[in-house]
């Protein structure tokens, strides 16, 4: 038996669970800045940017929007997507070849695995396929990867275009990649889109998204109770889905058949929730305006 149908489903109408927590394309909601820094992401790629760098605060839709650009790149994309890689020089090397789905010997030496790289980036390119390396997590990615990343960008030629690499991750990266070590790195970056949190509009309409989604037939939540969550949340999609699949929980034990403002109230309340502000991104200088 569904503990999820036992939960809340069936009482809202319900097919699924509007609001969990894992990075679904399928509920993918494009606000305004998710459309922007999407578009960012294609047109880093269309472009040929060496580096493309997309930030955000935690839980922002960042690996949402990873996930839907893997089910839907071209054909001619060949992604590999590493998620959380951290370790030093020589490590990276291991990260990428087994997402690229290359064989990895730990004990082979760097040369070698270096040039194992490059002959794989050269078969694909001789296919009629661009490498794009996906990192997600990248503010895990120290000064010295980072650095071999750099280095790796020089594979490409002037006309022989054979690696892309895109930076998914939270805004400490930028700071990483601020510092003066990082210069030549930084100059790198082609193409780059902060993420920020939802507009308190934006958090009504992504609240409806989700539950028209999920199947809902009616208003779910009042625009009061989105407004509270908005101010909970600070317009970041993965707290706002917790406060909403909380407040679904609560309104199904109290029967009720809409969440309000008191419903939500009381989970930030339990959840001990505060609004606050979040620092705003440092910009790299040579950031695009988009």
């Amino acid at each position: 038996m569904s503990s999820t149908r036992l939960l809340y489903t069936d009482h809202f109408g319900l097919k699924a669970r509007p609001f969990s927590l894992l990075p679904d394309p399928d509920f993918l909601f494009w606000s305004e800045n998710h459309a922007r820094a999407y578009a960012m992401l294609e047109y880093g790629i269309v472009t040929f940017a060496p580096i493309t760098m997309i930030t955000g605060e935690v839980g922002a839709g960042k690996t949402t929007l990873v996930r839907h650009l893997l089910r839907s790149a071209d054909q001619d994309l060949k992604i590999g997507l590493i998620s959380n890689a951290h370790g030093e020089r020589g490590e990276l090397l291991h990260w990428i070849l087994a997402a690229l789905g290359q064989p990895v010997d730990s004990h082979a030496p760097y040369v070698e695995l270096f040039s194992r790289l490059e002959a794989a980036l050269r078969r694909e390119r001789a296919g009629g396929r661009r490498t794009v390396l996906v990192f997600d997590e990248a503010q895990n990615l120290s000064e010295t990867m980072l650095e071999e990343l750099r280095c790796f960008s020089n594979l490409n030629g002037e006309s022989d275009e054979l690696l892309q690499i895109v930076l998914v991750g939270q805004p400490e990266l930028r700071q990483t990649i601020a510092h003066p070590r990082l210069v030549q790195f930084a100059q790198r970056v082609a193409a780059d889109f902060h993420l920020a949190g939802l507009t308190r509009e934006g958090v009504r309409d992504y609240v409806s998204h989700r539950l028209t989604t999920a199947g809902a037939a009616c208003e779910i939540f009042t625009p009061a109770a989105c407004d509270m969550a908005f101010q909970a949340s600070r317009g970041i999609p993965r707290v706002i889905n917790q406060i909403c699949d909380y407040a679904l929980v609560y309104a199904f034990v109290d029967e009720l058949d809409q969440v309000d403002e008191g419903v939500v109230g009381q989970v930030i309340a339990d959840r001990g929730l505060k609004a606050q502000a979040p620092n705003p991104p440092e910009r790299l200088g040579m950031m695009l305006s988009f």
